[in-house]
């Protein structure tokens, strides 16, 4: 049956024949790769009967990093002395040769989440794409074995030779942000239960009326389908930003116009936009601080000060976009009392443990919000 090199938590690197070493009832199950594997347990002195251990071949274990504390004992830097954790679970990946010595490897190093999934730490991962490899395929095999249900691989700029072997072990992508890609791989056989990827992006925007019944109006450069026309700031929130922050800052940036957030007036949802995600856009009433514009060149064409029936009256409104104009004579009603709106009222909320904006309809003199 060949001779293997052992590493386990109570023996130094020994060899042992395979025939004294293996209990003949050894439980054999299927790898995610579809390779034979079996859990290995110990028959020999000084080695309790439910320690395990896992045999690798030498060219597979190259590249992955052995600890030097926190669960390898004794490790120095080739390898040489190291002793598996106690609480793993591992199991033996074999191989047409095995008269070859073999070294141990570790399962990735992983924290459970409070959906029994796991979260694989990026920064244990092994350095080089066939120890990867290995230790992934082991890990998979461990986390069904202890039924273990979603696993999140986050994989940074450094580590993008890991991907095509995540792709190929059945991880799918998920998200990807500047530094990183996230992977998902679903253990259960039924269907997965993972969150879906970022499906919408949110935008916000300003109506913005002074005290001469003035709009705040802005002619984009970009090519759009209201290319020409005057309309309101519009833009993207960013991340961590509060809606209404995200609509002072918006209009400030594209007409220098500092202004003060009174309420949510109204918001629109549509699908199959930008990248054919859906697209939200909030509406909120901001009351000016100052009346001079200066605009930002790079996105606006034009900006100006524009009386609300001259806006309104634009054919792009009366004869096209009739949801826009829904939302901006709702705008105008919320202004003149008309209708109700909105308000932004902070809270501790304990999904993060800080404070964050509720919004719902209530009165808006005691919400100025700069």
């Amino acid at each position: 049956m060949g001779t293997y090199i052992c590493y386990t938590n109570r023996v130094s690197r020994k060899r042992f024949n395979t025939s004294t070493m293996v209990l003949h009832a050894a439980l054999f199950s299927s790898h995610p790769l579809g390779f034979p594997c079996r859990e290995i347990k110990l028959a020999v002195v000084g080695v309790p009967a439910k320690s395990s251990c896992l045999l690798m071949h030498e060219q597979e274990s190259k590249g992955f990093p052995r600890r030097k504390s926190g669960g390898w004992g004794n490790a120095c830097s080739n390898g040489g002395n190291a002793f598996l954790r106690r609480d793993l679970i591992i199991r033996n990946v074999w191989s047409p040769n095995i008269s070859d010595p073999s070294f141990a490897i570790e399962v990735l190093d992983a924290r459970e989440d409070e959906y029994n999934g796991v979260i694989v730490d990026p920064r244990g991962l092994p350095s080089s794409a066939n120890a990867f490899a290995s230790a992934l395929s082991v890990s998979l095999c461990q986390w069904k074995f202890k039924g273990k249900r979603g696993v999140w691989l986050k994989l940074l700029d450094a580590q993008a030779e890991l991907v095509p072997i995540a792709i190929e072990a059945g991880f799918n992508y998920h998200h990807a942000e500047p530094g990183y890609v996230m992977l998902t791989y679903w253990i259960p056989d039924e269907p997965c239960l993972l969150p879906a990827g970022p499906s919408h992006q949110i935008g916000v925007g300003g109506f913005v009326i002074n005290d001469r019944r003035e709009v705040l109006a802005v002619k984009e450069k970009c090519h759009s389908n209201c290319f020409g026309v005057w309309k309101l700031p519009t833009g993207y929130i960013n991340k961590s930003e509060d809606l209404f922050s995200g609509a002072i800052r918006e209009v400030r940036e594209e007409t220098g116009v500092d202004t003060v957030f009174l309420k949510m007036v109204a918001f629109r949802h549509v699908h199959l936009v930008g990248l054919e995600k859906s697209d939200i856009l909030f509406v909120c009433n901001l009351r000016p601080l100052s009346l001079d514009i200066s605009i930002d060149q790079n996105e606006i064409q034009d900006a100006k000060w524009m009386g609300f029936d001259e806006f309104i009256a634009q054919p792009y409104y009366q004869q096209g976009d009739h949801m826009c104009r829904k939302v901006i004579e709702m705008c105008m009603a919320a202004h003149e009392d008309r209708c109700g709106g909105f308000i932004a009222h902070q809270l501790p909320s304990k999904l993060d443990g800080k404070l964050s904006y509720l919004y719902y309809d209530g009165p808006s003199k005691s919400n100025v919000i700069f």
